[in-house]
């Protein structure tokens, strides 16, 4: 039988990656973002694996659009199975850099753009007895990024949210809140990001292949549970943080500012805060190797050692 997969921020990146896998499942999906142009080159690269797909424009941060597009979805698959809330955007740069209205957007994209979602799927789920509502929101929601405070902010409240709303539906047995929490993918959202900082950033390695991530997605849609978390390296910085929150911190905080320090020097620019790029939406940003998702082994054994001299230093210095 046939799933209807409703798919936010599917333009590029991980979202993209997501419609591809379970366009080989030969799901319905619906594919939703601002950029209707690339959405299309998904719908047909979808449909050439075997799914079927429609293209809904929508800008998560109006609610109004995602009432229209699980009308939308309800329309085309005659009800809807899975709803995946992916669409997501970055600001870099010191607080005090970092405008307020782009703090604001990051916030109404990321955290208010899930919420939406959720309420507008939610009476849909009721209505049918079931659903699965999967929430992309990286490690992001466990181990907090100086430098990006908004991105932060928003994917702490995403958490928090998700097992807000997970322990209200307890009773809905059918229904299930399901959070994936990848760690730093090769996508092109470090491309489309608005930069505050005034030097070239780019991911923290090892970056994965957002394949990995869409499998993880795929199974959860299979397979409810909670949580569950994308690449050894998402596990290691979730319970570096849990258990050592100010020796963490103060490591992430020297590590990044060291590395802005020596990075190239560009113009400051606000990427896709506001609105849609033209360049850089494919799966892949470039960062790693598409295709080896275990090619990040070496950078775990370096990170931990980093992470050990790196905290001996920092004590010895109290």
């Amino acid at each position: 039988m046939y799933r209807t997969v409703v798919i936010t921020g599917a333009s590029s990146g991980a979202g993209r990656a997501i419609a591809y896998e379970f366009a080989l499942r030969q799901d319905n999906l619906v594919l939703a973002s601002r950029n209707i142009s690339e959405l299309e080159e998904v719908k047909a690269e979808c449909e050439s694996m075997g799914g079927k797909a429609i293209c809904i424009y929508t800008d998560v941060t109006s609610y109004g659009d995602m009432i229209n597009l699980a009308s939308a979805a309800t329309d085309f698959g005659g009800n809807i199975d899975i709803w995946i809330n992916n669409a997501g955007v970055l600001a870099a740069g010191a607080f005090e850099d970092t405008p307020v209205e782009v703090l604001d957007q990051v916030i109404r994209t990321n955290l208010m753009g899930y919420i939406h979602g959720a309420h507008a799927v939610l009476p849909y789920f009721k209505s049918q007895g079931r659903g699965i509502l999967i929430n992309n929101i990286s490690i992001g929601g466990f181990l907090p990024v100086p430098y990006g405070v908004g991105y932060s902010a928003s994917k702490f409240g995403l958490r928090g949210f998700s097992a807000a709303l997970r322990a209200e539906l307890t009773d809905f047995r059918d229904i299930y809140v399901c959070d994936a929490y990848p760690a730093f993918l090769d996508t092109p959202g470090i491309q489309h990001a608005a930069n505050y900082t005034g030097k070239s950033i780019r991911p923290a390695p090892p970056v994965y292949d957002p394949a990995r991530l869409a499998i993880a997605i795929a199974e959860l849609a299979g397979h409810p549970k909670s949580e569950v978390m994308v690449g050894s390296a998402s596990i290691l910085l979730r319970y570096a943080y849990a258990f050592f929150p100010a020796l963490t911190s103060r490591i992430t905080a020297k590590v990044i500012g060291t590395y802005l320090n020596r990075a190239e020097p560009i113009e400051k620019i606000d990427g896709n805060i506001f609105n849609t790029v033209k360049y850089g939406n494919a799966v892949h940003g470039g960062w790693g190797v598409p295709g080896k998702p275990k090619a990040h082994r070496k950078y775990i054994a370096a990170g931990l050692l980093l992470f050990s001299a790196a905290g001996l230093l920092l004590l010895r210095k109290k």
